[in-house]
């Protein structure tokens, strides 16, 4: 074997392998060279021949390439094939799974007659149920639904960004009917405080869909109601089984009269649900051209107003469209309960999903930013999680938005940077206890610096997250799945209690025997 050969062939399976752990195709790494030298890029063609030893890249396709992948050109070079590893499921922090053992009491026929019981007692209601075995479905499949990407992609033709206008049409091939309803904001009455809510829009079956005028001059919530809708058209036929979409109210909600029991009913609405908002949001961002898109943008949330979408959707996108895997999204209310949830990274609960977030830890972003009277918006942070004998690394990206009803929300899109950090080669656990005894030497919270700092920059740069750079400019914190459980030396003051409310349904059923709306 000559010397050019072997060196090819090593460079080749180098490239190969840090392309392949980084989950970006041919198509991906040629597009990353593009951005920087549009001219001199290398094609896929001409990557693939690198790949499999049968050219040896310029001096200058080499710097790009080891730009993508923050990489020396020199080391593409050498013949040390050890660069890091994958560990895209196993990195996922290990859930306290219970055995089912012994098996016969986990049987279909038992649990179909104690699950009823066992959300009867706890005061669950069968629809909170529902959405959390969906929730868990999705976590488990990071997110992905090629099935339903499928389907959006052929109803919408993969325009980007769609209009308005675009989606009226889909309307009418479809066969619905839009219909235009007034109903304002209404003022609920909780123990702790008051709150707004207003009804959206909601879909009477077999074909009307019935929207709120407020959304006419609100596009970006408009092309997310409307694109639901047709989902549950396209998907389920417009069987009417799904739920009313709402500003103010919260999924997670229980107000001690609803119905408990589960039954299969609760179970399909939740499902429908969830399969029509997919649907949406793969019909407004398609997989391929909301991916380009994001990676030009430097994962920037506020470009989501030139594409009339909302941070939030770009934020649930992300998640489901990223090589990276390892996302994370929350969304929350005044005082500090969660209304949305996804961990495909794992990260534990801030304590509070089906029930209030009594006792959150404050220095959560999505608690803290949103309770604090001046918000720097939006907001990056870096954070330590101890969570038993583990400890994480995370960033998330936050902004405070008040919602259609006017209630005060925020919503965070965060990553996991450990699996990043060992996919570079870098020590990951060194490097985060490094992190962490600064600071727990400053009162729970530390500048970073030094590798630190160059570490996770290098991060931002191979995942192109120019938030995770703004980030570096502000402390990292210490936080903790619960507040009762401190992990800083000092311990953090809880935040208060929370609040509930819910009365949709009632406005839904005025509406409709007013029967007012006017067809477009």
């Amino acid at each position: 074997m000559s010397n050019l050969y072997r060196k090819s062939h090593l460079l080749g399976t180098k490239l190969k392998n840090v392309r392949k752990l980084n989950k970006l195709t041919l198509e991906d790494l040629s597009e990353r060279c593009s951005e920087k030298d549009p001219k001199n890029a290398p094609s896929v063609s001409y990557l693939s021949m690198i790949e499999n030893g049968k050219r040896l890249p310029s001096e200058n396709v080499l710097n790009q390439i080891a730009m993508v992948f923050q990489k020396d050109p020199s080391w593409f070079m050498d013949e040390n094939l050890d660069i890091g590893f994958s560990d895209d499921e196993g990195s996922k922090q290990k859930k306290q799974n219970l055995p089912l053992e012994p098996g016969f009491l986990y049987s279909k026929e038992l649990l179909q007659g104690a699950i009823p019981e066992l959300l009867d007692q706890s005061g669950i209601s069968g629809r909170q149920f529902a959405q959390l075995l969906i929730r868990s479905y999705q976590e488990a499949n990071f997110n992905r639904f090629p099935d339903l990407e499928k389907v959006a992609d052929e109803i919408g033709k993969n325009i980007f960004p769609i209009k308005i206008n675009d989606i009226k049409k889909l309307y009418k091939t479809h066969g619905l009917k839009l219909k235009w309803f007034k109903q304002n904001k209404v003022t609920t009455s909780t123990p702790l405080m008051s709150n707004k809510m207003l009804l959206r829009s909601f879909y009477e079956s077999p074909s009307k869909v019935y929207v709120n005028e407020a959304l006419k001059n609100d596009p970006h919530r408009l092309k997310y109601d409307l694109t639901t809708h047709l989902g549950h058209k396209i998907l389920h036929q417009g069987d009417g089984l799904r739920s009313i979409i709402s500003s103010g109210s919260n999924p997670f909600d229980s107000d001690g009269r609803q119905e408990t029991v589960s039954n299969s009913h609760d179970v399909l609405m939740a499902w429908h649900d969830f399969e029509s908002s997919f649907f949406a949001g793969a019909l407004l961002c398609p997989r391929k051209p909301f991916r380009r898109y994001i990676i030009k943008k430097e994962h920037d949330m506020l470009s989501a107003k030139e594409l009339e979408l909302s941070p939030a959707h770009l934020m649930r996108r992300v998640t489901a469209v990223s090589n990276y895997l390892h996302w994370h999204y929350f969304e929350a209310y005044q005082p500090g309960y969660l209304s949305a949830i996804y961990r495909g990274n794992g990260i534990p609960l801030p304590f509070g999903n089906m029930s209030m977030a009594t006792n959150p830890c404050p220095n959560w972003a999505v608690f803290r930013l949103l309770n604090e009277e001046y918000v720097k918006n939006p907001q990056s942070q870096i954070s330590i999680l101890k969570d038993g004998d583990e400890t994480y690394l995370y960033c998330c990206y936050s902004i405070r938005r008040p919602d259609l009803a006017g209630n005060l929300k925020l919503y965070s899109l965060g990553i996991d940077l450990k699996p990043a950090l060992n996919n570079q080669g870098i020590d990951a656990i060194e490097l985060i206890n490094e992190l962490e005894i600064a600071c727990q030497s400053n009162g729970g919270e530390s500048e970073i610096k030094g590798e630190i700092k160059s570490s996770i920059l290098k991060i931002a740069n191979l995942l192109r997250i120019n938030w995770l750079i703004d980030a570096l400019d502000n402390p990292a914190k210490i936080i903790c799945p619960k507040s009762s459980n401190c992990q800083r030396q000092k311990n953090c003051t809880p935040l208060s209690k929370n609040y509930r409310f819910n009365e949709m349904e009632t406005l839904k059923e005025n509406i409709l025997l007013l029967n007012k709306a006017k067809v477009i």
